[in-house]
């Protein structure tokens, strides 16, 4: 006989759902049991790791990724991931379990209340009517994740899968076909629009396609700022145009756009604001275009003009119908960097970081989530390739080390590393075991100062004293190896740069994670 659970299984294998991501319950464990050699499960100590780590499979293969949560326990512990994996545009296929299907209505221990308990994070919650129905509802989750990019959620009864499924309709399309291409006449408003631009500027997001907005932005011969706290680079930020990150506040945003009468925003928002501060986005006589393919980035944005289509359909079409221009100078020489600390002084963020740079392959996929050094990050160390700078969009820790462990198991030939501060690197430190466990060669760079940084010198400026203390007594490199993966103690400059001269050249190839705690201390010029 036929099963609900056999029939799912052939919506995951005709949909490459392979991987199964889960920390397990009683409620998944009808699902789990026995599954067929070619279903992999890969364990997660937390539901955050869980869905953290299927969210990092997912960006490094470019489609969605499986995860399976244990009722309104992994699924509330795994909130904060979901929302991390729909601001940072991830599609997800979350099965979520719950109680016996009979007896639902008695409300038996571990039943859950899961429709709005992640909130408006996922793209799609489905609670099938019927056993039978739960293939469908998956198949569809597939591709409500894939439209539009995020996590879609499908509620499955403990006892549907057992039921029998013999002769059901899959209410799902076998294959879906998104056509990117838009006409010439369609863009004609934004060709006039950048054809008679004086001074053009381009805003790269983490939605943008890089060869095609190189060769536009090239083309318009126009400087190409990073939208703020995207997450990902939408621009080769070696480029002689790269004009660096666009500042978050009004007040700066306006200055950095100054004498640009024409703005192009490519897939990101317009635009990513922290600070409030009053007055206009850009000065008077400036106009703002947009492309995005995320509806409700191009709904919010007070643009003139907005696209909803593929942004790298758009920027390829406009880079053949644009005339050619001379290429403008990108952003400012890169500032001094803190001289090397003498004998005995201890080590900057920066100086950890310029000596990175210095080292990494330019394939280097990196993650970063350290927020007081993420300044001296986007200075020091540009992303060369399309995943050399990852980070959660949304704001919230612990995204780094577990997307880490992900994007390393799907892509195993690529040097990954992920810069955290230790306040970070706290809020997914349990991934460390899956990546010991799973031989996740991945490189941890633990920027440690004992403290939350940012938060104390917001409190400084707020004009009041921190209640919170530090945490110097935190050990992460034994934290670490209580978790089974290697770490190893920095001091000193002769410490790190041996220690990176050592791992970097063959990270590659590295078959076992290594976790390097470096004492750092804050920098007393840092502002957030």
């Amino acid at each position: 006989m036929t099963t609900v659970r056999d029939a799912t299984f052939d919506v995951l294998r005709r949909y490459g759902l392979t991987t199964i991501f889960g920390n397990p319950g009683s409620t998944e464990v009808t699902l789990l049991t026995g599954l067929p050699d070619d279903l992999r499960f890969v364990l997660a100590l937390h539901e955050g790791s869980v869905v953290g780590m299927a969210t990092g499979w997912a960006i490094g293969h470019e489609a969605p990724a499986l995860a399976v949560l244990h009722t309104t326990a992994g699924l509330g512990n795994a909130v904060g991931a979901i929302a991390t994996a729909r601001v940072n545009r991830v599609p997800l296929v979350i099965l979520v379990g719950q109680q016996d299907r009979r007896h639902l209505a008695l409300e038996p221990f571990l039943t859950g209340h899961l429709s709005g308990l992640a909130g408006d994070y996922p793209v799609r919650v489905d609670q099938p009517v019927r056993a039978q129905d739960v293939p469908g509802a998956v198949a569809r989750a597939f591709h409500e994740a894939t439209t539009f990019r995020g996590p879609a959620l499908v509620v499955v009864p403990m006892d549907d899968w057992e039921a029998p499924f013999s002769g059901e309709t899959v209410a799902a399309p076998a294959r879906m076909v998104r056509p990117a291409g838009i006409p010439d006449g369609d863009l004609a408003p934004l060709v006039e629009l950048l054809s008679g631009a004086r001074s053009p500027a381009i805003v790269a997001g983490a939605g943008a396609g890089w060869e095609a907005l190189v060769a536009l932005a090239e083309r318009l011969g126009c400087p190409v700022f990073q939208e703020s706290f995207g997450g990902r680079a939408g621009f080769p930020q070696d480029h002689p145009q790269y004009a660096g990150v666009l500042p978050a506040d009004r007040v700066r945003l306006r200055e950095a756009l100054a004498g640009h009468d024409v703005v192009l925003a490519v897939g990101a928002p317009v635009f990513r604001q922290y600070p409030y501060a009053p007055g206009p986005l850009v000065a008077a006589g400036t106009s703002v275009a947009v492309i995005t393919d995320d509806p409700a980035e191009a709904h919010r944005s007070p643009a003139d003009l907005a696209y909803l289509a593929s942004p790298s359909a758009v920027c390829a079409r406009l880079a053949a119908l644009l005339p050619s221009s001379s290429p403008a100078a990108g952003r400012a020489p890169m500032a001094d960097v803190p001289e090397l600390p003498a004998a005995g002084r201890p080590l900057r963020a920066a100086h950890v970081l310029r000596e990175l740079a210095q080292r990494l392959p330019a394939d280097t996929v990196l993650v970063e989530e350290t927020p007081s050094s993420r300044p001296d990050l986007h200075r020091l160390v540009p992303a060369r390739t399309p995943l050399g700078f990852l980070s959660a969009a949304m704001g919230g820790l612990g995204f780094a080390v577990p997307a880490v462990v992900g994007l390393r198991m799907a892509l195993p030939d690529r040097p990954v590393v992920a810069v955290v501060g230790d306040g970070s690197a706290l809020y997914g430190v349990h991934a460390l075991w899956s990546a010991t466990h799973y031989r996740v060669g991945a490189l941890f760079v633990v920027l440690s100062n004992g403290r939350y940084a940012i938060m104390d010198r917001l409190a400084d400026k707020q004009g009041g004293k921190a209640p919170w203390p530090p945490f110097t007594e935190v050990d992460m490199g034994g934290l670490a190896r209580s978790l089974g993966c290697p770490a190893r103690r920095v001091d000193s400059y002769d410490e790190l740069t041996a220690a990176l001269d050592e791992v970097l050249p063959s990270l590659a190839a590295r078959e076992e994670p290594l976790l390097l705690d470096v004492t750092v201390t804050v920098d007393p010029d840092f502002q957030p």
